[in-house]
């Protein structure tokens, strides 16, 4: 007998059927780059790039998007004084950014920088809860007057995508504006995503 296969729309998510498996394709925005990120990429005239990743804030995750679909989600860390633009705030930078430097190709997991510099590795007892480790991916704001020159300049704010010694902080706020990842998650994303890759941060 032939399988009879029905297609059955349930608000944004369409269900095909068959008699023998259930297969979900999510239809909707959440499996997309965030409107407001491509709306923000067309005010500023700025070419998407193959990837690109988002973090939210409110759920402390990062999420992988190529061309346009989601490919996977990890949870981060961002700041514990909450979200800001303003140099000194400590806090997180929200809008479009893009991927400007890429540091610690190659490095152990756990390899401790101080001004982008190797100084140690969390094995040795005074770097255990070092604060910035294993790769470093420098970010650049895409939005004049908003993340990107003056007193609310993300790259002169060293505003970084890193790993961290205490790792159990992921996935709370927890960072001193940076935004944190497991090493096993930041070391796939450093060696797969090119310099100039754009960075999304928003706050839901």
């Amino acid at each position: 007998m032939m399988n009879r296969r029905v297609l059955i729309p349930v608000m944004s998510v369409a269900v095909l059927l068959t008699s023998g498996c259930a297969s979900l394709y999510f239809m909707n925005f959440k499996n997309k780059v965030p409107e407001a990120c491509v709306a923000t990429c067309g005010r500023w005239k700025i070419e998407p790039t193959q990837f690109v990743l988002t973090v939210n804030i409110s759920r402390q995750t990062v999420s992988l998007f190529e061309d346009d679909r989601f490919v996977k989600k990890f949870r981060c860390s961002t700041s514990r004084f909450g979200i800001g633009q303003i140099e000194g705030s400590n806090r997180t930078p929200l809008g479009l950014h893009r991927i400007a430097e890429k540091i610690g190709g190659g490095e152990l997991a756990g390899t401790v920088f101080k001004a982008r510099e190797i100084i140690g590795h969390t094995s040795q007892p005074e770097f255990a809860d070092a604060k910035i480790t294993t790769r470093i991916l420098w970010l650049e704001g895409l939005e004049p007057g908003f993340n990107q020159g003056g007193n609310v300049d993300s790259h002169t704010r060293y505003i970084y995508i890193h790993g961290t010694g205490d790792q159990t902080t992921i996935g709370r706020l927890a960072s001193f504006g940076c935004i944190h990842l497991a090493d096993a998650d930041l070391i796939s994303l450093f060696d797969l995503l090119p310099s100039g890759t754009l960075v999304w941060i928003q706050e839901r």
